[in-house]
């Protein structure tokens, strides 16, 4: 079994995984404060909660886009496994090739779906991934990362609006009954929830208008499933397309 991390701005999502098998999942929330060794007592605990013991981990891989927290990220898998983590970075076989302006410049994150997604679905592909930010990342039908579109995420939206307005509070984002809200609570959830798919919707349309074929779309993230059943494109949710994605890499980088 390995570890496979990702750090988030937001959350590190940390999955036991058995090739392509997820074993466990667990989601902490990512603090640049914490030490090495908060992180691996956090680590070897969500292994213990899930009967795994140490010994049993082979090794690990870790995909960033918070570089500060990287090496202590890395550090605290070595306290608990006695073994050092691969990090995804420059150098790294991914099975990709990354067909854009500056390629170091692709974030692991959006690696590591993409990769996820080479491995389980047939291209050309759209991979969403929707967190702190939404991103789309396109892939197209010989395997290359050609590039994709970066938003403000769902959560992040709300934040703003609440923050820069005198009389909105925040809400739940639960899924709208109706595009009308009658309330001020509905009529926020309606701009949110359904104005974040329209988007989705909107890239999706010009980005297969532009590819001239029709895409297969997976997405995932932890606010994927709050906008994926409202969405008018056909878009398979997938919430372990990252952790697959990076077990995928650490087979092809043995």
């Amino acid at each position: 079994m390995i570890l496979a991390i990702d750090v988030g701005n937001t959350n590190i999502v940390i999955g036991g995984m058995e090739k392509e098998k997820v074993l466990f999942t667990e989601r902490l929330s990512t603090d640049k404060v914490k030490t090495s060794l908060e992180y691996a007592i956090l680590f070897r605990v969500a292994l213990d909660l899930h009967k795994i013991s140490p010994e049993r981990v082979e090794g690990s891989i870790i995909s960033s886009v918070v570089p500060p927290i990287t090496p202590v990220i890395r550090t605290a898998l070595r306290k608990i496994t006695g073994k050092t983590a691969l990090v995804l970075g420059p150098g790294t076989k991914t099975g990709l090739s990354i067909r854009i302006d500056d390629p170091s410049s692709v974030g692991a994150d959006l690696v590591a779906g993409a990769a996820g997604a080479l491995a389980k679905y047939r291209p050309p592909l759209v991979v969403i991934d929707m967190g702190t930010a939404t991103t789309l990342s396109v892939v197209d039908r010989e395997s290359n990362y050609i590039g994709g579109a970066i938003m403000p995420g769902l959560r992040l939206s709300l934040n703003s609006l609440v923050s820069g307005t005198s009389m909105l509070s925040g809400i739940s984002l639960d899924i709208p009954k109706h595009a009308v809200g009658r309330n001020t609570v509905d009529a926020m959830r309606s701009g949110l929830v359904f104005g974040h798919a329209a988007m989705i919707d909107g890239l999706l349309d010009r980005m297969e208008e532009e590819m001239g074929q029709k895409m297969t779309v997976i997405a995932t993230g932890g606010l994927a499933s709050s906008v994926t059943p409202v969405c008018r494109h056909e878009i398979i949710l997938d919430k372990a397309l990252l952790l697959t994605g990076l077990a995928a890499i650490y087979e092809k980088n043995r």
